[in-house]
């Protein structure tokens, strides 16, 4: 059995038995997993190996890649500049990045980005590249030349691989700095987070190295019925959604363990984050943690209030957006859909953050294996998820 770290206040004894049960089956290789509860945390754990292959174990600080669960930082860095008066999420992109404004863009409002209605999931060109990645301009440049897939704000659809640099962009207009310096100096730094968009030098020997999830067990994962017409999608190349996720990106799982993936912005995709930082991360936003609160109770509610919710144009489900979180609803939100309020994100490693104001609770989960589904975490996830509302409710 693997033995499990870390300390479980009483009465969350569920959450450290089903993060046990992980281990034993459900194939969990290494994870962490932190439960704030106003402000602080109930529970702190990890166990497992940081590296299967050297039997490294996985310690409380270990990094690991969280897919788009990264989409987080980028939104919560916007949605910062929005807390301090500096960006308006009634005004056009186009204030704060001019060359956005072209080809029928010019009306594309903050508001309408971070819901996922711009009708920019496409990158729209030759297949990207590390270098395109570490320059930044050659996807933004990019991203302001296009048009619209959609006319904006009459529908939705998932910017998996946009909507970092899209938010990151605005960011890094309003405050001169990348998106990376200000995520350090106003949130990661002062909070004393490990949640990075770019890994710094220092923090490579913490990483985790991923176990690539089973051929067998993802072409299963693909036969759940309810994603039966996104897969249809992903295998023909004339649908947008083929075009997005596939279309110019060319990473792909065997990038997982190469370091200078994570040594580039790439703030929709390729964050890294530890699970105790990433849920004081979620705690700090609906409430005081070390004497920082992110965000005001009225932004949050702003946040976590369904601006997008229905058949989604690019995985084919429903899904359901705050401003630049998720938020119950469809098969992409691995918590209980019956508990409102709700805001997080998830990714395709397996990760998944949320906070829920109501109950002051902030969960974050890092695993190294990664999901045999596509986004919105699997069975470790809602395991342990539920767990934690046995415990509260």
């Amino acid at each position: 059995m693997t033995h499990v770290h870390g300390t479980t206040a009483p009465g969350f004894e569920p959450v450290e038995a089903a993060f046990e049960r992980n281990f034993a089956d459900s194939g969990e290789a290494g994870a962490g997993l932190t439960v704030y509860r106003h402000g602080s945390p109930v529970v702190d754990l990890w166990g497992g190996e940081a590296d299967p292959a050297t039997q490294r174990p996985w310690n409380r600080d270990t990094l690991a890649p969280i897919a788009s669960t990264c989409k987080t930082f980028a939104s919560g860095a916007l949605l910062r500049l929005v807390e301090r008066g500096q960006v308006d999420l009634e005004a056009p992109v186009a204030r704060y990045w001019p060359e956005f404004g072209q080809n029928g863009k010019a009306g594309i409002t903050v508001r309408t980005l971070l819901a996922h209605r711009a009708g920019l999931p496409s990158l729209h060109m030759r297949p990207l590249t590390w270098e395109d990645l570490r320059d930044w301009t050659p996807i933004t440049d990019t991203l302001a030349a296009a048009a619209p897939e959609w006319p904006p704000g009459t529908r939705h659809g998932y910017h998996g691989v946009t909507i970092g640099h899209l938010v990151g962009e605005i960011v890094r207009r309003v405050s001169g700095t990348t998106l990376s310096e200000f995520l350090h100096s106003e949130i990661t730094g002062p909070l004393g987070l490990d949640c990075y968009v770019c890994v710094p030098d220092a923090a490579l020997p913490r990483m985790a190295t991923m176990v690539l999830p089973d051929e067998q067990a993802v072409q299963l994962g693909m036969q759940v019925p309810e994603m039966a017409d996104f897969v249809q999608a992903l295998n023909d190349p004339d649908t947008l959604s083929f075009r997005a996720f596939y279309g110019s990106v060319t990473q792909e799982w065997a990038d997982a363990n190469n370091p200078r993936t994570y040594q580039v912005e790439s703030p929709s995709m390729d964050g890294v984050a530890s699970a105790h930082s990433l849920a004081r991360y979620f705690a700090a936003m609906i409430g005081e943690v070390g004497g920082i609160r992110l965000f005001s109770p009225a932004l949050i509610d702003q946040l976590r209030t369904p601006h997008s919710d229905g058949l989604d144009e690019l995985l084919k489900v429903r899904t359901t957006w705050g401003l630049g979180f998720l938020v119950p609803g469809g098969p992409f939100w691995p918590a209980p859909e019956h508990l409102t309020g709700l805001f997080g994100g998830s990714g395709a490693t397996g990760s998944f953050a949320f906070a829920d104001p109501e109950r002051g609770l902030a969960f974050g989960y890092v695993p190294n294996r990664g999901s045999e589904l596509l986004e919105g975490g699997d069975f470790r996830v809602k395991s342990l998820v539920e767990a934690v509302y046995k415990a509260v409710l």
